[in-house]
């Protein structure tokens, strides 16, 4: 799997550009406005975009989606929850559907509680956040939409993963880029409060 992580815009975004090494097909995930940037990367990796895919109907995530698909001819995906933030969607997501780029596929986790139709995408051990789940910390819940105990059900289930799953979030907000699933556990600032903690003594 090639991963590219590119951060743009004042509130510190990752997009993700994510290819198949066989193919190189790729998917774009969370396209911010900079979408001259994004192209510009792909074409650097030799990737070719034939999907797009919003975590969530938020515009910092969202904004490039209809831009990307007149210039590259993707498909853009969301959750049905959260559809009518992207008008020009291709297809309505739901939990377990599994997206490809080539011979890469990545599951789609439904992980309501920042937005009703928030999702993760999970495959090869590596997890793509948007903005469920933090490094240290997790999304916000007091937008329209958002709800505590949710977002804590979704988390908690993303925690079943294999420890070493690395996670990739949808902000610059944490200590470092990205992490694994085994030091969310043990440092993220809700673990204990979302009933996930795991003591390094354990």
């Amino acid at each position: 799997m090639i991963i590219k992580q590119l951060k743009h815009g004042s509130m510190e975004n990752f997009c993700y550009l994510v290819g198949c090494e066989q193919t190189l097909k790729a998917m774009v995930i969370d396209p911010g406005a900079n979408v001259k940037r994004i192209l510009s990367e792909a074409q650097k990796q030799g990737l070719s975009i034939d999907s797009i895919v919003n975590t969530h109907g938020h515009g910092d995530h969202t904004a490039g989606s209809a831009k990307l698909k007149r210039l590259t001819g993707a498909r853009i995906f969301i959750h049905a929850l959260d559809a009518e933030a992207v008008p020009e969607a291709d297809m309505r997501l739901s939990d377990g559907v599994d997206l490809s780029a080539g011979a890469l596929t990545l599951r789609v986790i439904h992980t309501p509680g920042h937005t009703p139709g928030g999702i993760c995408l999970y495959g090869e051990g590596q997890l793509f956040t948007g903005d469920t789940l933090f490094v240290g910390d997790s999304g916000r819940t007091d937008l329209p939409g958002g709800h505590r105990p949710t977002l804590a059900a979704s988390i908690r289930r993303l925690m079943q993963l294999p420890d070493s799953t690395v996670v990739w979030p949808g902000h610059d907000y944490g200590p470092t880029a990205f992490s694994t699933i085994a030091w969310e556990k043990r440092h993220n600032v809700n673990a204990k409060e979302y009933g996930y903690y795991v003591s390094d003594d354990m």
